[in-house]
């Protein structure tokens, strides 16, 4: 099973969602850049359960520990290992669907593949698994901040049916992000997408939605073609996110719909180097970022676990009734947002020394 991502940026998660904890081994961190506990922990508190009466009741604190890779405060260039413990792990709940693979989730995928799968929970394939993620996305997001000046901003753009207007892609912040519990920067519409979900928890059902995420700052040149472009590497990390369905980078499917001459982004002379007068391209041509912000779109499924009943079959093929047990989030956008920043970050530092090493070579 590949649980490593990265080439010169690199990490391995590893943990169920269920067992002792969850954690990650990051490789190719530069030495001497300060880094504690507290650079990692705020996203990982946007990230944990029980934030609101919107997500999962169950009750994490998520803290974070660093094992190695550090001294007195700073990165040794060594692997850095963190680490957090389940606290509020509960298996018994999943001990009656043991032997049902659950409508939509990678149980019978899971067990096609290796003959044996997590008894509680989804095990690799839970969200849990993407506390690693997020926890070594906080320290490649803060060497991209402090070398280039890099901002990576995700909100949730729609909940179900509920979609949010325009967000001016050059001055949102996390802040405003976070001003509402479902992390949409428009408040009129998070009023609604709030609405949307408590409406389906109530009647034990769950819906989809989707995460816009901007990059600022982004010089040119980075990005590996062919096989390598920057926005496929996006892509990857993006669909490896639990319950993704979708990715759409500048225009998307919408450009489809366009003339060339509309599409074409025109150049333009910005702050002594050249720029784009629209950003139809989502800040990346032929694989490699142009300067200017990148933007993209992700689709999330709604969450397979509905207390709904539902009928299906058991492992052997016997129809059966599952009432599904333990503590889902009716919506998981609002608990994406960290999550796609995280992996975009992580895409962003790889590409970063990449560039790096070639431009080290060149001279």
């Amino acid at each position: 099973m590949s649980s490593t991502f990265g080439t010169l940026f690199k990490i391995t998660t590893f943990g169920e969602s269920h067992c002792k904890g969850i954690g990650v081994i990051v490789d190719g961190v530069p030495p001497g850049m300060e880094l504690s506990e507290s650079d990692v922990q705020p996203q990982l508190d946007r990230r944990r359960p029980g934030q609101s009466d919107l997500t999962t009741p169950r009750n994490e604190a998520d803290q974070v520990t660093i094992q190695s890779g550090t001294e007195f405060g700073n990165t040794l260039g060594t692997p850095i290992s963190m680490f957090v413990a389940n606290k509020d792990q509960r298996p018994v709940d999943y001990g009656e669907m043991s032997n049902i693979p659950r409508p939509s989730h990678a149980d019978y995928t899971y067990m096609m593949k290796y003959g044996i799968k997590a008894s509680s929970g989804g095990g690799r394939s839970s969200a849990r698994e993407t506390i690693g993620r997020v926890a070594a996305g906080s320290i490649a997001e803060k060497f991209l901040h402090e070398k280039y000046g890099v901002e990576i901003v995700a909100w949730v753009s729609s909940v179900g049916d509920v979609e949010a207007g325009p967000i001016d892609i050059n001055t949102i912040t996390r802040k405003a992000v976070d001003v509402s519990p479902v992390r949409c920067p428009d408040a009129p519409t998070a009023d609604l997408m709030m609405k949307c979900i408590e409406t389906v928890r109530d009647a034990s059902d769950s819906t989809g939605g989707t995460v816009y995420c901007v990059c600022r700052g982004i010089p040119a040149g980075w990005g590996e073609p062919v096989f390598d472009k920057l926005e496929a590497m996006l892509a990857h990390a993006m669909l490896s996110i639990p319950a993704t369905k979708g990715f759409e980078i500048g225009s998307g499917f919408g450009g489809t719909a366009l003339k060339g001459s509309e599409h074409n982004d025109p150049f333009v002379q910005k702050e002594g180097a050249l720029g784009t007068t629209i950003n139809h391209s989502g800040g990346i041509q032929g694989g490699i970022s142009n300067g200017e912000p990148i933007v993209f779109k992700i689709a999330f499924k709604p969450p397979a676990t509905i207390g709904q009943t539902q009928e299906t079959t058991d492992f052997h093929g016997t129809p059966i009734t599952l009432e599904a047990k333990g503590r889902h989030d009716p919506c998981v956008v609002p608990r994406a947002v960290p999550i796609v920043e995280a992996m975009a970050a992580l895409v962003l530092a790889d590409a970063a020394l990449q560039q790096e090493s070639r431009t080290a070579v060149m001279g």
